[in-house]
C-alpha cells in the first residue's frame, strides 16, 4: 500500500491511511522480492559479482540477516552498502521531533512515548526519505562507546534542571538515532574490541545499555559490516561473539576478466568531458591498462594479501588520458590518440596504489610500475601476434627476424614523448617491416588505432627480449638487443 506522505501529517490520518509497521528488514526483504519477480537489477552498477557476490546478498537480505562483506580494498564493499538503501520504501512516517525516528505506532523513545499520551491521534507526523536512511561510519581506534551507543549529556541536565538518575538526560549515539536505517561500520577489525563488544546485545536481542540506566530500546537496524581479511592479522581482529552475531559473511573478489574491469573503470573514472573530446583512446590501450592491475595481483614483487585496488586503473586511466591532453597543449593540436609512450604518465597512479614486498622494495617502486606495464603488453600481444618461444633452436626462422635485422643494421629507433601527432606516424612507418608485420597478422584491424598496435608490437619484442628499450628524459629509444650493451662500450 503506498501512502501520500504530503496528505498525511498526524496520527489519525495515518491510521485512517491504513499504515502498519514493519521492521527495515522485512521492508529490505518485501521490495527485493518484488525486485526479483520483476526482473529488475538490485544492484546498478556493480560489475561482475551477478553470479557470485549479488545472489548471496540477495539470500542474506532475504534471509532478514545483518551483513559482513569481507575483501580486499577496492572490492566496491562500501558501494554495495550503499545501493541497499534502493530497496527501501522511499518514505516512512516518523513521530515529529523524535531523535531515533520513532515509528509512530511502535514508539520507544521516552519523548515520544509522552508526547502521544498528550496529544493522542493529533501528534504531528513528519515522513523520512529513504537518503536519509544511510548511516556510515569508519572504525578508527579513537572511536567510542558514546560515539556509538550514546552517553549522560551534563548539559542537558543543567539546562533541563534534571537528576543524573532521569533518562531524559541521555545522549543518544549514532546507533540509536540510526533507529529504522541502514547502519554501515565500515573496516570492522579497527574497531577495538572493547567497542566491538558493545554490539553485541544490540545485534542479538535489539536492546541498549547507557550509563547502567535500565533503558530498552528495541532497535530497528540493519547492520552491514565491511572488513579486510588483511585486518585480521595486521592491525586487528573481529571478535568471535560478534562473527558469530553477524547473521552472512559473504565474500567479494576483483574482476575476473578484463571487460568487467574495463566497464568499472569506464563508469568510476572523473574525467572532464574536454578529454573525451580530445583525446581518443583505442581499445587495445584500454586492455593493456587493465592487464596492469591484473599483472600486479599475481606479481612476485606485490604484496598478495594487501590487493590492487580496481582504483589502481581508474586513477591510472585518468593519467593516461591527461598525458595525452597535456602533450596536445603544448603542440597546439586539437584532438589526439593515446599512445603506447603516454604509458609513461601511469606510473605514478600506479605506485601510490601497490604495496610491495621485499624484493619489491629493492627493484624500487617506480621499476616495479615498469615492470608491470611490461608485463602487460606481454601478455596482450600474444593475442595480436605469433607467440615466440622461450627456447629457439639455432638458425630457427620466426617471423620476426626481418624487423630484428632492421634494428640490428640500423642506429635505432627513438620515438618522442612530445612528437606531433604527425612526426610520430611518419616515425613508425619508416620502419618497413613493422608495417609489414601488422599487414601480414592484423589486416582487419582498425585503421585508427595501427600505430599503437606498432608500438605494441615494438615493446612486445622488447619484453620477449628480442629488442632492447631504453627510457630517456624525452623519450624512448628502441635498439637490436646488443645495441645498448654495445654503444655503453
Amino acid at each position: 500500500m503506498k501512502l501520500s506522505y504530503k496528505e498525511i501529517s498526524t496520527l489519525a490520518e495515518l491510521k485512517k491511511a491504513g499504515y502498519q509497521s514493519k521492521s527495515i528488514k522485512d521492508e529490505l526483504r518485501d521490495n527485493l522480492r518484488n525486485k526479483i519477480k520483476n526482473g529488475e537489477t538490485t544492484f546498478e552498477g556493480v560489475w561482475g559479482y551477478e553470479n557470485t557476490v549479488i545472489p548471496e546478498l540477495e539470500r542474506a537480505i532475504l534471509s532478514r540477516h545483518n551483513i559482513n562483506l569481507l575483501g580486499l580494498r577496492g572490492q566496491a564493499k562500501t558501494r554495495l552498502a550503499r545501493l541497499m538503501i534502493t530497496l527501501l520504501d522511499e518514505w516512512i512516517p516518523v513521530i515529529e521531533g523524535s531523535e531515533i525516528n520513532d515509528d509512530p505506532l511502535q514508539p520507544m523513545s521516552r519523548y515520544a512515548i509522552e508526547l502521544l499520551k498528550e496529544k493522542g491521534d493529533k501528534t504531528p507526523i513528519s515522513w523520512l526519505h529513504r537518503d536519509d536512511r544511510f548511516y556510515e561510519k569508519l572504525a578508527t581506534p579513537d572511536v567510542t562507546v558514546a560515539d556509538l551507543i550514546g552517553d549522560v549529556d551534563p548539559i542537558k541536565a543543567a539546562n533541563l534542571k534534571l537528576s543524573y538518575a532521569d533518562e531524559r538526560v541521555l545522549h543518544f549515539g549514532m546507533i540509536p538515532r540510526a533507529n529504522r536505517c541502514i547502519f554501515v561500520i565500515n573496516e570492522l577489525p579497527d574497531l577495538q574490541a572493547r567497542i566491538q563488544v558493545s554490539l553485541f546485545n544490540i545485534l542479538q536481542e535489539g536492546d541498549i545499555q547507557i550509563r547502567g540506566f535500565k533503558l530498552r530500546l528495541p532497535l530497528d537496524l540493519q547492520f552491514i559490516f565491511t572488513a579486510n581479511p588483511e585486518d585480521y592479522t595486521n592491525r586487528g581482529s573481529i571478535v568471535t561473539p560478534l562473527k558469530d552475531r553477524i547473521g552472512s559473511q559473504i565474500l567479494t573478489h576483483y574482476p575476473e576478466n578484463i571487460e568487467t574491469a574495463r566497464k568499472i573503470t569506464e563508469q568510476e573514472s572523473n574525467l572532464d568531458s574536454r578529454q573525451e573530446d580530445v583525446v581518443y583512446v583505442p581499445s587495445i590501450a584500454k586492455d593493456i591498462l587493465e592487464q596492469i592491475s591484473f599483472e600486479a595481483r599475481k606479481s612476485e614483487y606485490v604484496d598478495v594479501k594487501s590487493g590492487v585496488s580496481a582504483r589502481t586503473s581508474i586513477t591510472a586511466f585518468e593519467n593516461l588520458l591527461s598525458t595525452a591532453e597535456r602533450r596536445t597543449l603544448l603542440s597546439g593540436a586539437e584532438t589526439t590518440t593515446v599512445r603506447l609512450t603516454d604509458f609513461v604518465g601511469v606510473i605514478p597512479a600506479i605506485t601510490g596504489k601497490i604495496e610491495l614486498v621485499y624484493e619489491g622494495e629493492q627493484e624500487g617502486a617506480d621499476g616495479v610500475a615498469s615492470l608491470l606495464l611490461d608485463e602487460a603488453v606481454k601478455t596482450i600481444f600474444t593475442s595480436y601476434f605469433p607467440a615466440i618461444n622461450k627456447l629457439e633452436r639455432k638458425g630457427e626462422e620466426t617471423p620476426y627476424d626481418e624487423l630484428i635485422q632492421w634494428f640490428y643494421d640500423g642506429e635505432g629507433f627513438e620515438l618522442d614523448d612530445d612528437f606531433t601527432d604527425e612526426e610520430y606516424i611518419r616515425a613508425l612507418n619508416n620502419i618497413p617491416p613493422l608495417n609489414q608485420l601488422i599487414k601480414e597478422y592484423q589486416p582487419d584491424f582498425e585503421e585508427k588505432d595501427k600505430n599503437f598496435l606498432k608500438e605494441v608490437l615494438l615493446w612486445g619484442l622488447v619484453a620477449h627480449k628480442k629488442l632492447s628499450k631504453q627510457r630517456f628524459s624525452e623519450g624512448y629509444q628502441f635498439n637490436d638487443l646488443y645495441g645498448n650493451y654495445i654503444s655503453g662500450l
